[in-house]
């Protein structure tokens, strides 16, 4: 046998972050494309209200207007959620006729 060195009190010094060790990335949601049938009058109103955040200095896009609608709707209590359903007529489904 062979006689061994001595052991030096070693201490134990915190690796640094690699290169390989990147912070996880925040997944983007998944996004659904969908399309749908809206009346010329409140097609109308969406642009009026794109002019407005415009003015604001808050440009948006119509998706932007049309989330911001949903989460407004989310928020409301039942009571006006089915007035502001209420004001909206239902509309016959489907793509619109070919006028030629």
């Amino acid at each position: 046998m062979t006689p061994t060195a001595p052991v030096k009190n070693q201490t134990i010094k915190p690796r640094a972050a690699t290169a390989s060790e990147k912070p996880e990335k925040v997944k983007k949601p998944k996004l659904v494309r969908d399309s749908f049938t809206i009346p010329k009058a409140e097609y109308v109103v969406l642009d009026e209200l794109k002019q407005r955040a415009a003015k604001l200095t808050q440009p948006v896009k119509k998706s932007e207007l049309l989330r911001a609608g949903i989460k407004a709707l989310a928020a409301m209590q039942d009571a006006a959620f089915l007035t502001a359903l209420a004001n909206v007529p239902a509309i016959k489904t489907g793509r619109p006729t070919k006028s030629s």
